[in-house]
This record gives structure tokens, C-alpha cells and sequence, in this order.
């Protein structure tokens, strides 16, 4: 979901954006320090998970607290499932104006996303991937519902660093990716993507760590990434632009220096 913190103006238009994701990690103290680092520069809205790290709507709280305008986002309760269902809850409020993105993969999702909510959060699909799949199924999730894509926000989460050293980048990102190759849904959309081939390495590869990383090719992460200098980290957000989404959402590489990333791909640099 993504909220407007209280006092400040709720704007239904969705804009061109510039997003990150900032987990608290070990400190809270040097994730809000981020956060104010990334209101400054420009960052339009700000994005915590809800598992594995600090309850998530009081981290919110504490980022909202730090700054001036960003918008502030996390996961919420799923509604009662015919087929599936869950116990997970977080407790929240009504609250006018509230907007609802739901995370999607599968063109059916997509189109679901489209039909029902403000916005759909995309992880690991690359431009190419939300061109071709992610937008034609969003707009016709919209026009079942008798809308346009005015108003609806299309978050990508863009892995970046800001680098002298690419490679050593998508060697820890190669680490990073390994579960999600394991994953249907995941191998699913990166298959639709146009990289079959790397999912045949990966299970060719028998369970060797090494070999399974390998699999991971250069083409995609590239494709994928907003890895390199300066100009590399803006001209990587913009083909994510290019390709329909509202929101590139920066995200830390492990090893790299988070903060230069976001200055490298503030709003004002570009």
C-alpha cells in the first residue's frame, strides 16, 4: 500500500516517479538518515517489506517523522481467498484515500492488479518484460473495470549501484537471485522474458552453488540493473520509464555504496 502521511495532500495523478526501497538493516538510526538523504534529493516515495526486519509500520512512522514530502509504502492484509487463505494480518485504520498496490507476476495478476487496485509492484521483471507483458495485461485489467491507466502506478524495484566495477555488482546480485530461479512463478516470468536460457543453466547445474550463480547471465542483469556510473544508473531508470513504469524504485546492490547509488539516480541528477 502506499499512503500520504498525514497533513499532506493526497494526489491521485501518478506522475513519472523516482521510488527506492530502504530496510532498516542493522541500524534504524542510518536507514532514517537515508530516508532524509532521499526526501532531499527529490525521491518521491520510499518502500520497507513487511518480513524479515523491523515491524514496518512503525519504521514508516519514524521515516515519515524524519521528513518533508516523501510518500511512504509497505505490504497489507490480504483478503479472504477462495483457494488460498492466510492468518498474516497487519492491523490498520481506515484511512481516506488509501491506495492499494498489489504485487504481481503472472498476466492474470497483472490483470487483476489492473482491475481492482491503484497500482501493482513488480519485482525482478525488467523493462523489456513490463513493455510487453506487464502493461498490455494491466490495460486490459483497467478497461474491465471501465478505466484508463490515468492514476495507476506501476512500481518496479531496480537493483543499482552506483560503480566502477559492474561485474563485482552482479556477482553479489547473482548470489541474491538464487532462491528466485527456484521459484515457479519467478522462472515463469523470467522464461516470458526471453532468458529460458539461463533457467536451463540453472537446472542443468545440479545444485552447484557455483555453477547455478553462473547461470546468471550478464544479458540479464544488465537488463535488469541500474549498475554503473552515473549516466549508466540514470539511462537504466529511464528504460524502466520508457517501458510504462510510474515508479523506478532504486534498491541497494550488497557491497555497494547505497547512498551514492540514490544521489546518482536522484530526480535532480537526471
Amino acid at each position: 500500500m502506499v499512503h500520504p502521511v498525514a497533513g499532506r495532500p493526497h494526489v491521485v495523478s501518478i506522475p513519472v516517479a523516482t521510488g527506492c526501497f530502504i530496510s532498516t538493516g542493522r541500524s534504524l538510526d542510518d536507514a532514517v538518515t537515508r530516508v532524509r538523504l532521499a526526501d532531499e534529493l527529490g525521491y518521491d516515495a520510499v518502500y520497507v517489506t513487511h518480513i524479515n526486519g523491523r515491524e514496518s509500520l512503525t519504521v514508516l512512522t519514524a521515516y515519515a517523522l524524519a521528513t518533508q514530502r516523501i510518500r511512504v509504502g509497505t505490504g497489507e492484509q490480504p483478503p479472504a481467498g477462495e483457494k488460498w487463505s492466510t492468518d498474516f494480518v497487519l492491523g490498520l485504520p481506515p484511512w481516506p484515500g488509501l491506495r492499494i498496490l498489489m504485487a504481481a507476476l503472472s498476466p492474470n495478476m497483472l490483470r487483476l492488479a489492473g482491475e481492482v487496485a491503484d497500482g501493482v509492484m513488480l519485482w525482478l521483471c525488467n523493462p523489456n518484460y513490463i513493455r510487453d507483458v506487464v502493461m498490455p495485461c494491466v490495460r486490459e485489467g483497467r478497461e474491465r473495470a471501465g478505466r484508463t491507466l490515468e492514476g495507476f502506478d506501476v512500481v518496479a524495484g531496480v537493483p543499482g549501484a552506483l560503480t566502477d566495477d559492474p561485474h563485482a555488482a552482479w556477482a553479489a546480485m547473482r548470489r541474491d537471485l538464487l532462491p528466485y530461479l527456484g521459484l515457479p512463478f519467478y522462472r515463469t516470468m523470467l522464461e516470458r522474458s526471453g532468458f529460458g536460457a539461463d533457467i536451463e543453466a540453472y537446472d542443468a547445474a545440479g545444485g552447484d552453488a557455483t555453477a547455478m550463480q553462473a547461470a546468471i547471465s550478464d544479458d540479464f542483469l544488465a537488463a535488469l540493473t541500474a549498475v554503473g556510473d552515473e549516466a549508466g544508473v540514470r539511462d537504466s531508470l529511464a528504460r524502466y520509464r520508457d517501458a510504462g513504469t510510474t515508479t523506478a524504485a532504486l534498491g541497494p546492490i550488497p557491497g555497494t555504496d547505497f547512498e551514492a547509488t540514490l544521489r546518482a539516480g536522484a530526480p535532480a541528477a537526471g
